[in-house]
């Protein structure tokens, strides 16, 4: 298994025991819905996660099934979190480096005002980077208009683009839809910027 599978067993398995440990009673649908998962793979988990000892199944009232954390459960959980909080922290890191080195090429090309496209985390990351800088963020385009909903920034549709003066666009988020609007808008090749 690659290490972004490993990765995200790791993130099922402890958003699992993190929701047991919440409430012992939980059903494997409510599970299933939570994590936003199939039934049967919340089941696998669960059959998993009894089978190293990390949990154990008890009857309730009106035979409904307890999990409950075993102390190596608990364990499991904590190092879970520890190695989640490291490779988030990474991430961070990594993303704020990849950043900074956008900027300095922006700068270099001489951008001064520029659009974020998305409002995600790393949008907020870019949005935090900019101080200090010679660039100017006019706005965040993220498909839906919305007056200051950006750190008192407005957000903008992709049907105001053509409308904005902007030297650049930093591009914040990585999906294929996204990355094909972009296409689709014609915005100019050498006014977009991405991580």
């Amino acid at each position: 298994m690659n290490k972004s599978g490993k990765n995200e067993e790791h993130g099922i398995t402890l958003k699992i025991l993190d929701e047991i440990s919440r409430e012992s009673d939980i059903t494997q649908r409510t599970l299933a819905s939570k994590l936003d998962i199939a039934l049967g793979l919340v089941n696998s988990y669960i059959k998993r996660l009894v089978k190293k000892g990390h949990i154990k199944i008890t009857k309730g009232s009106m035979n409904r099934v307890k999990y409950a954390l075993t102390p190596k459960g608990f364990t499991h959980r904590i190092t879970l979190t520890y190695d989640y909080m490291q490779s988030s922290i990474r991430f961070f890191k990594d993303a704020r480096e990849r950043i900074d080195s956008v900027y300095r090429q922006m700068s270099d090309d001489g951008v001064r005002n520029i659009l974020i496209w998305g409002d995600g985390e790393i949008a907020e990351l870019a949005y935090i980077s900019l101080r200090g800088l010679p660039l100017q963020l006019m706005g965040v385009v993220d498909g839906r208009r919305k007056e200051e909903g950006f750190y008192g920034y407005s957000i903008y549709s992709f049907d105001d683009i053509s409308n904005l003066k902007y030297d650049a666009i930093l591009i914040t988020c990585f999906n294929k839809k996204e990355l094909q609007k972009i296409k689709d808008i014609g915005i100019e090749e050498q006014k977009i910027y991405s991580l």
